[in-house]
């Protein structure tokens, strides 16, 4: 067989075997559900998925990280009523329980809902957040209790307005299952 002979069958096989991995890979889209989409999750639906539980915050940092990320979700997103209560219970699983029993749950309920309804009634939402570098978390005993002391800054902004930034100090304390909570936090003046 002659030289162009050949070239001319591998040409031929190459075209052919192109047209049946085009007619499998047309007949696999077809065989595949069409309008399946894949959903993401929103903010409230990932911090509601959180199971503490399982996965509690191992630091002060990260709890204090789960913290802004509800919080935001407060003031920036939307939710239902019931999503609204049940991150309001997520919160109060990283509160020491010594800061969530000085109120009761309908009086922490009423607060929650008088400051994120005043948080949006003036158009403030929370752009970000940064935290304290982990070797700026300082840690120390009080009344034989491992407690913990670190910063949170937010940056929040108001409608079309500059974004202003808000410092935070938060302190937590150690519960007997050894889980970091937050026992309470202030304000900064800078």
């Amino acid at each position: 067989m002659k030289r162009s002979g050949v070239i001319t069958i591998i040409v031929i096989g190459v075209i052919l075997i192109a047209i049946v991995v085009g007619y499998a890979i047309n007949l696999n889209r077809k065989n595949t559900p069409a309008g399946e989409e894949v959903v993401e999750s929103t903010a409230v639906q990932k911090v509601l998925q959180k199971d503490l539980e399982k996965s509690y915050p191992p630091t002060p940092k990260e709890v204090v990280k789960y913290y802004a990320e509800i919080t935001k979700c407060f003031y920036n997103e939307e939710y239902t009523e019931d999503e609204l209560e049940q991150m309001a219970l997520k919160i109060q699983e990283i509160y020491d329980a010594e800061l969530v029993a000085n109120k009761s749950q309908e009086e922490y309920m009423n607060d929650l809902r008088t400051e994120i309804a005043s948080m949006k009634e003036s158009n403030y939402t929370i752009t970000g957040y940064v935290l304290s570098a982990s070797v700026d978390v300082e840690e120390f005993m009080k009344d034989g209790y491992s407690c913990a002391r670190l910063y949170c800054t937010f940056s929040i902004k108001q409608g079309t307005n500059g974004t202003k930034r808000s410092m935070e100090q938060f302190v937590l304390r150690k519960d007997e299952d050894n889980h970091w909570k937050i026992l309470g936090w202030d304000l900064v003046n800078e």
